[in-house]
């Protein structure tokens, strides 16, 4: 993508990076919970917001009719929210049709998708994938991983576990000048405020705006509130990294069973979540021109867990992308050859690449014509482009 700002380029730091092969990779403050309270909210940190059409089919989202890609002047993309939606089998999306998941089907009908994505290789659980996504990186921190492969609050750090410093999406936006929010629906995710806030690296780029790597981070295990506090900052003062994590398919696949009809349930209910967070950027200039939204998950699941990372079921999941520039409709894989739809194979690290949630990190801040995630390794090219 054609870059649009004068960043300043990202300082040097003795971060190695994660090489993942690929044939175009280059070298390259927390209130506690009530006892007993299921659902209180725990707010951390809160600070004041600062199928294929033709090709000339792309996003109903408004753009000027020239203007076909988010890299140029007159409709960049000034904000990215990165959805991940906790234990999402994309067979339940296919299942349950576009009458009875709406939302997920206005994705895929209005942007870019692909229901044939992957997680990391190692594992197939929450924490590992999420901080792959923030991070760029695979779990094995012997091959420049992150080195978290637990699925709990352990107390301490990412850094700890890789044996160094471990860069994010949150540092390079953050570091450039941007606000970040973080809204997730499990207290195991205070890992990352202690990781990038309390324990944050020294911002040398530019002015600096302190360690503290995220502005606002919110923990509320009732879904439809913490959507509830997400739309509303996005309706005041949306920031340019939102990070959502919606918990419910997992929530109920674990006490009942993924792909039952109480999870099936779930994801229809996590549809009309999703329907309201469309809702409101479609009905805010400001987002409906210059956001662009990316969708994923950490894992599947079927039967009684998702804990085995050879199975189908658990590594495979969905990418979509939404927003102005992104043609309509179409296959993610399609628009990008450097990548290799996977069929139905685990895949290794070596060799052309399937898409996977780790590439967040790094679409992410390209999408926002800012640096790669120092030592990443997943699309560190970063040829990943829904808007061909």
């Amino acid at each position: 993508m054609t870059v649009r700002r004068p960043w300043t380029s990202w300082p040097a730091i003795a971060i190695a990076p994660v090489v993942i092969t690929t044939v175009f990779l280059a070298a390259g403050c927390h209130a506690t919970p009530r006892q007993g309270a299921v659902n209180a909210p725990t707010v951390v940190s809160p600070a004041p917001a600062p199928v294929t059409p033709s090709g000339a089919k792309t996003s109903i989202l408004p753009h000027p009719a020239d203007d076909q890609t988010p890299d140029s002047a007159d409709n960049p993309i000034d904000h990215v929210i990165a959805i991940s939606i906790d234990g999402l089998n994309p067979a339940a999306i296919t299942k349950l049709g576009k009458s009875r998941t709406p939302a997920f089907h206005r994705l895929m009908r209005e942007g870019s998708y692909t229901l044939n994505a992957r997680t990391v290789r190692e594992k197939t659980s929450t924490l590992p994938n999420h901080t792959t996504m923030l991070t760029g990186r695979p779990v094995n921190a012997g091959r420049g991983g992150h080195g978290y492969t637990e699925n709990f609050d352990n107390g301490g750090t990412i850094h700890r576990a890789a044996g160094h410093y471990v860069a994010s999406v949150f540092d390079v936006v953050h570091d450039h000048g941007g606000s970040i929010a973080v809204f997730a629906a499990k207290t195991k995710f205070k890992i990352y405020q202690r990781t990038w806030n309390s324990h944050g690296a020294r911002d040398l780029v530019g002015a600096n705006d302190g360690r503290a790597k995220i502005d606002r981070f919110t923990i509320d295990r009732n879904n439809t509130r913490l959507v509830a506090k997400l739309t509303a900052e996005l309706r005041r003062k949306p920031r340019e990294f939102t990070f959502v994590h919606l918990s419910l398919p997992d929530r109920v696949g674990h006490a009942q069973g993924f792909m039952s009809q109480p999870y099936l349930a779930a994801v229809k209910r996590t549809d009309k979540l999703l329907g309201r967070i469309l809702n409101t950027v479609a009905d805010h200039p400001a987002l409906r021109r210059h956001m662009l939204l990316i969708l994923t998950a950490d894992h599947g699941g079927r039967g009684a867990s998702h804990y085995t990372p050879t199975k189908l079921q658990n590594f495979r999941i969905p990418f979509m992308t939404w927003g102005p520039g992104v043609p309509a409709g179409r296959n993610l894989y399609g628009l990008n050859p450097t990548f290799r739809s996977p069929g139905s194979s685990r895949t290794s690290y070596r060799g052309k690449q399937p898409i996977r949630n780790g590439d967040v990190a790094n679409l992410a801040t390209d999408a926002l014509d800012l640096p790669r995630v120092p030592g990443s390794g997943f699309d560190s090219p970063r040829t990943l482009d829904p808007f061909r």
